[in-house]
């Protein structure tokens, strides 16, 4: 980009199309959140939300609220929200327990397809937890029917071979941001008769996703990130339609029971989506992402990226532009096709900074050692925001009030 004026700026602000969706969260005075790629900001329909289910379904209908308002569907009612952000034809997609615990129902299911492999493939960077549900499996089933390999991004295509039973990727690298082709790899996973598991904590609710286009098998993610259901929200599973009468999943819930209130003694396991529920829903966190999920309703993800991409790329702008911020180093790629909604920088004093932006209004976030991230979420971000956080981050550095940040943080002064 050329020189960027504050009046160009404030001009994309006035013929921001997603502007309006900024009045639908409850945001802090004073304060410029770039951390919603970790917990999304509170929409004002979901505090509303919760409020109704506590004080008026809860207290006052007690058990009827079960059907009364619709509590027993809710994992089917968010799930069919969630699909259409996520590329998803209907009755694909459920809500319900965590990404982990999701994750961990559907590699067992994938891992019980492959009858003659048992070679889990993931990127040695994918975020933690994802393989430790590998590591957890292999505990339970023995290396010969389940263990891990990791590889670096540059080597995974060529080990995409027919020894893998089991292609685990994070479609967006919690710390670059990098975005891989799915439709890509999946291909290429599926020549050689791998099923494919992507986690889409860091993409869903930020970019447009095609499962179904991309022929995806399994997907899970999050609802606490860019769909801003609440701290700890629930997470929701993808499983292709035509899949479903085939898998099996191993924690065997009253709730995905083919009947699950005829109360039989043996288990049997619906043939479709549902058999991925396992326990009673979590009513009330459940329906502050389902109020959360309409701010969703009227606008598309490809507004979304596009806004995205324009954030991302003004940052960028403004920090190459600034002398005192030479010394952060764009760790994520440079070309907005090849990234999520996020950008990573290295700086030795990383820490530092991120505390002093927090003190001065800027909310960004630290990944250890030395990475700075900055989350772009469009649908309360304005174009001021980001130059607000680029002259703030330049005083922060320029001024070096980070070293007194750190000093701070050791000696716990406040």
């Amino acid at each position: 980009m050329a020189h960027i004026s504050e009046e160009q700026i404030a001009q994309w602000d006035l013929i921001d199309p997603l502007a309006e969706k900024r009045e639908a969260f409850t945001l802090p005075a004073n304060t410029v959140y770039l951390d919603g790629n970790s917990l999304g900001a509170m929409p004002t329909a979901a505090a509303l939300r919760g409020k109704q289910v506590l004080e008026h379904q809860w207290a006052n209908d007690l058990i009827t609220s079960w059907n009364t308002h619709s509590w027993i569907d809710l994992p089917a009612t968010v799930g069919e929200k969630i699909a259409p952000l996520i590329g998803a034809a209907p009755e694909q997609v459920i809500c319900c327990d965590s990404t982990s615990i999701n994750l961990f129902k559907v590699l067992a299911s994938a891992m019980t397809l492959q009858k003659n492999r048992s070679q889990v493939l993931s990127l040695a960077g994918n975020f933690p937890t994802d393989l430790y549900m590998v590591e957890g499996l292999t505990a339970l089933l023995g290396e010969s029917h389940c263990h891990l390999k990791t590889v670096d991004e540059d080597t995974l295509e060529e080990a995409l071979t027919s020894e893998v039973a089991v292609l685990m990727l994070t479609q967006v690298d919690f710390r670059t941001g990098r975005l891989l082709d799915m439709q890509r790899v999946t291909h290429l996973a599926h020549k050689q008769g791998i099923f494919v598991i992507w986690d889409l904590a860091h993409s869903a609710g930020a970019l447009p996703i095609a499962l179904d286009e991309c022929d995806v098998d399994f997907a899970v993610g999050c609802g606490y990130k860019y769909f801003n259901g609440g701290p700890g929200a629930p997470a929701f599973v993808y499983v292709a339609k035509r899949l479903q009468a085939h898998v099996s999943q191993p924690l065997k819930g009253w709730m995905g029971h083919k009947q699950p209130f005829a109360f039989a003694q043996g288990y049997e396991q619906a043939d479709n989506i549902t058999q991925y529920l396992c326990g009673t829903p979590n009513v009330v966190s459940m329906s502050v992402l389902d109020a959360a999920l309409e701010v969703f309703a009227d606008v598309n993800m490809q507004q979304i990226r596009e806004k995205s991409e324009a954030l991302s790329e003004l940052f960028i702008a403004l920090v190459e532009a600034e002398v005192a911020l030479s010394d952060l180093v764009l760790v994520s790629p440079r070309a907005t096709k090849d990234r999520g909604s996020q950008l990573a920088f290295e700086h030795e004093h990383a820490h530092g900074i991120c505390q002093a932006l927090i003190e001065l209004g800027v909310i960004a976030d630290f990944r250890a050692p030395n990475i700075l991230r900055f989350g772009f979420t469009p649908l309360y971000l304005r174009y001021q925001d980001i130059l607000t956080s680029v002259q703030i981050l330049t005083q922060v550095i320029q001024q070096k009030v980070y070293l007194q940040a750190q000093y701070n943080k050791q000696n716990k002064v406040t």
